[in-house]
């Protein structure tokens, strides 16, 4: 009697399960929805995912109901009924009926069991049923068209002039495109509504062909098949006007490559230095006044609310004051403005336009840049180059419709003109495209010009030969040149034949004792101050060095503008130019690891670059740069001292000297790019580009 009261009191101590949340359902990995929300799925038998719970913590039981309406509109009901499981358990299963019509709206709900009580069906109450539709049906394939760039057609427009591609499915549940460009880019496009089409902007890169491939998705995430459109790009054309500014003196008028001549101001005189390693043979330059300007009296840029660009060398002679180097009328102001701004804490380079302003970049008396001002129509943003790299972030720019003449070194303000430019000024461009990354470090590039090269194969009277004929490297005591085999014997095969180490690069190379071995020019080989590129090969006879040693080194009065040496205390390879030609001038230093050769091996190609115009120093070790390899470093030191091979200065002697073999020195005006550093050190002359 006593066991079946407590039975009876304990059953009626049970309370219901709770109502299973629609938040916690899902159906193919879809949110629990209904009407427009109805999840579309692709699989006959679709996952079902529910958390259930019971009020008193037990196991509970999930019950699952669907239905449907059939072709004769009768309604047909399915339902299952899962193991107990924990409460709070997921439950996951796919639905196990054969007979779920595709195309077809089936809803579903679901309740807990504990054994005792149910709870509420998930739909009843503030819940509601949830909704699916199995769809059996791939979408069609999407139809692309291009006006700009039609399909297979040879050649179309061009590098930096969008094209806009259209596509479109006939199937009416296509709700996105999955597209992909040959060279990039990738994405999801998708329409404002189903069964929409979609265009798509897109810039070409790069001139040759190109492919578009396509594949439209359904709501469901069915794929139709793939769509292939191929188009060809152009080169990027011309620019619209373009003044060398390279006209004899005494010119009055700078002829015009494309579009109209311009016309001087009295401050103008023509047959100014140019950029080295550009084309650019001269230049104007622009005294700052009232008359240093010119003009060819007419609009440049037709309407600046269409994408355009303008570039231009130039070199301040001054930063202290804001300056415009190029600029077009709008009205009584100037509608863009490409120059240097010093109404800042420092001055910039500027290109402002239709309330956006673009900076960047440390513009330095003296010293050349090149600008280039970027107005994407299509994005409606403004961006800066500066020295073939972009500058700070892009802006919105709102441009005006009023259109004047184009200036040279002015801007329109009112009936009169400020921030006159004063410095040199050439090679002005001005497209009616984007012009893009890759040109626009073009653009920039200054050509590096070879200065030496000296292989060390051989010496006479106690000099190795520059193999252009320049000046020689002077042997100095402990220095020699190890000649590899000749060929005359073959050790192998006679027992009197001595066996001859072969040379690092080529038939010789220069071998230091590490005492007193150096070999050094006459005079000075790189200028420092301003950018430039050595290269060598070097092998350390050393395993185990007990002394930092130099490789290469150039000298001003005090102290070496450069050195490069072997650091064993770090084990690395240090680039180390001092920030002035002082004794004991902080020096800025950068690094490779490395250990040391020990005699043995191919030995390590180094190079070092500086580039003056991105005030950057690097250091590669064997044509590959490392994290610490490259510093920021404005002001290279002038040095007046030869070129040395072997040994640095060190207080008011030598030091440092090299214990090793060094091969395949090359000497560069200018900064090589990355891409021709590997070019450097196989004892062939490198392809300059």
């Amino acid at each position: 009697m006593a066991a079946t009261t407590s039975a009876v009191a304990h059953a009626a101590e049970n309370l219901p399960p709770k109502q299973p949340l629609v938040r916690d359902l899902k159906i193919g990995g879809k949110a629990c929805g209904a009407g427009d929300n109805k999840a579309f799925l692709a699989e006959s038998r679709p996952v079902v995912n529910a958390v259930l719970h019971d009020t008193d913590g037990g196991r509970v039981s999930g019950e699952f109901e669907a239905w449907w309406k059939d072709t004769e509109g009768v309604e047909q009901r399915r339902t299952l009924t899962t193991t107990a499981k924990a409460s709070g358990s997921p439950f996951t299963f796919a639905l196990p009926w054969d007979d779920l019509p595709a195309n077809t709206v089936v809803s579903w709900h679901v309740r807990a069991d504990d054994g005792t009580a149910k709870s509420p069906w998930s739909s009843e109450s503030a819940g509601s049923a949830c909704e699916f539709v199995y769809d059996d049906v791939n979408p069609e394939k999407a139809a692309v068209t291009s006006p700009e760039y039609p399909e297979d057609v040879l050649w179309v427009d061009g590098v930096g002039v969008y094209g806009h591609f259209t596509m479109d499915s006939p199937s009416e549940d296509v709700v996105a495109y999955r597209y992909g460009f040959l060279r990039g880019p990738n994405g999801t496009a998708r329409p404002d509504e189903p069964g929409g089409s979609v265009s798509l902007p897109f810039l070409p890169l790069t001139s040759g062909p190109d492919t578009l491939t396509v594949r439209a998705v359904d709501r469901a995430g069915r794929s139709s098949g793939e769509t292939s459109y191929r188009f060809f790009v152009k080169s990027g054309r011309g620019p619209v006007a373009h003044w060398k500014l390279g006209d004899p003196a005494g010119s009055t008028t700078a002829a015009a490559e494309t579009g109209a001549p311009a016309d001087a101001g009295d401050g103008v005189t023509f047959g100014g230095p140019a950029p080295t390693g550009t084309g650019l043979a001269s230049t104007a330059t622009l005294d700052g006044s009232g008359d240093g300007y010119l003009t060819p009296d007419a609009p440049v840029v037709a309407d600046p609310r269409k994408t355009f660009a303008v570039s231009t060398w130039a070199r301040p002679a001054r930063t202290d004051r804001t300056m415009t180097v190029l600029s077009q009328d709008a009205g009584g102001s100037a509608g863009f403005a490409l120059g240097l701004t010093a109404r800042d804490e420092a001055p910039v380079w500027s290109f402002t336009l239709g309330g956006a302003r673009v900076s960047g970049g440390a513009p330095e008396t003296g010293e050349w840049a090149h600008l280039l001002g970027v107005y994407d129509a299509e994005t409606g943003e403004a961006q800066l180059y500066v020295n073939g790299d972009p500058v700070d972030t892009t802006a919105e720019a709102a441009p005006g419709e009023a259109v004047g003449a184009f200036q040279i070194g002015r801007a329109r303000d009112g009936h009169s003109f400020r921030d006159h430019w004063h410095g040199e000024v050439g090679g002005i461009r001005v497209h009616d495209r984007v012009v893009v990354p890759d040109e626009a470090a073009d653009l920039a590039h200054r050509k590096p010009r070879a200065l030496g090269h000296w292989s060390l194969e051989n010496a006479s009277d106690g000099a190795s030969a520059e193999q252009g004929g320049g000046t020689p490297l002077k042997l100095g005591p402990g220095a020699t040149i190890h000649r590899g085999p000749d060929g005359s014997c073959l050790p192998d095969l006679d027992p009197d034949c001595p066996v001859v180490p072969y040379a690092l690069v080529g038939d010789g190379h220069l071998a230091l004792d590490g005492e007193t071995g150096h070999a050094a020019t006459d005079g000075p080989v790189v200028d420092t101050s301003d950018s430039f590129s050595i290269g060598v090969v070097v092998r350390l006879a050393d395993a185990e060095p007990t002394r930092p040693m130099t490789v290469l080194s150039q000298g001003g009065e005090h102290t070496d503008a450069f050195r490069v040496r072997y650091e064993p205390s770090t084990y690395a390879w240090q680039l180390l130019m001092p920030n002035a030609d002082e004794p004991g001038a902080p020096e800025t230093v950068v690094a490779q690891l490395a250990m040391a050769d020990g005699g043995e091996g191919d030995g390590h190609r180094i190079a070092v670059v500086y580039d003056d115009a991105t005030d950057k120093i690097k250091l590669f070790l064997d044509g590959a740069l490392d994290t610490g390899s490259t510093a920021d470093f404005a002001g290279g030191v002038l040095s007046s001292g030869p070129l040395q091979v072997g040994r640095a200065q060190v207080g008011d002697g030598w030091g440092e000297h090299l214990h090793g073999d060094v091969d395949e020195v090359h000497a560069f005006a200018g900064a090589l790019a990355d891409n021709e550093i590997n070019q450097l050190g196989w004892g062939t002359e490198p392809c300059l580009c």
